[in-house]
């Protein structure tokens, strides 16, 4: 009884479309190449967003205002490499969630009443975001902001904070409070 029950439980389903021949079903290697995949796209977007970055440090590296910065290249290579850290868009722009992400992630979360003024007083209220040209004048100006010391904070927590690898070490009771 129960081989009869497995035999009827296996009967091909018709499908009311004839079967396609081979060569019109695409293969993969055309699909990849037809479509974007995530990893390439993000991967074109970053250098898309690289070489405009680049044109502006240039324009930097020549602006007479600037000859005078001493290890200007680089900074420049630094704050380029912040600026896309934090650029969470690809649009060019520093929004206020990406401003919101960046204290997060270096511990000093702020409201948003906060993150507007910060970016209000970098922008000089034009703006509500932060775009490459502001921040790197910010950066390489004179005056003092939040954004400033908090790039200077980052910098100086990477040094100070070495990554452990490995499991952590065997714990006795000595070590216990």
């Amino acid at each position: 009884a129960q081989q009869g029950l497995a035999e009827e439980s296996f009967q091909p389903v018709l499908s009311p479309h004839p079967p396609r021949p081979s060569h019109q079903y695409p293969t993969m290697s055309v699909m990849l190449n037809n479509a974007h995949q995530g990893g390439k796209a993000f991967r074109l977007l970053k250098a898309e967003q690289e070489g405009r970055l680049e044109e502006i440090n240039k324009e930097f590296l020549c602006d007479p205002k600037f000859s005078d910065e001493e290890d200007l290249e680089e900074k420049l290579a630094v704050f380029k490499e912040k600026y896309m850290e934090f650029d969470l868009n690809n649009h060019g722009e520093i929004d206020l969630m990406s401003v919101k992400r960046m204290m997060e992630k270096l511990g000093t979360p702020k409201t948003h009443l906060e993150l507007k003024k910060m970016i209000s007083e970098v922008t000089g209220g034009i703006s509500e975001t932060i775009s490459y040209q502001d921040f790197v004048t910010l950066m390489l100006g004179k005056r003092s902001a939040v954004l400033k010391l908090v790039m200077m904070f980052e910098g100086k927590n990477q040094e100070s904070t070495p990554k452990l690898s490995g499991p952590p070490p065997e714990r006795d009771l000595s070590s216990l409070p």
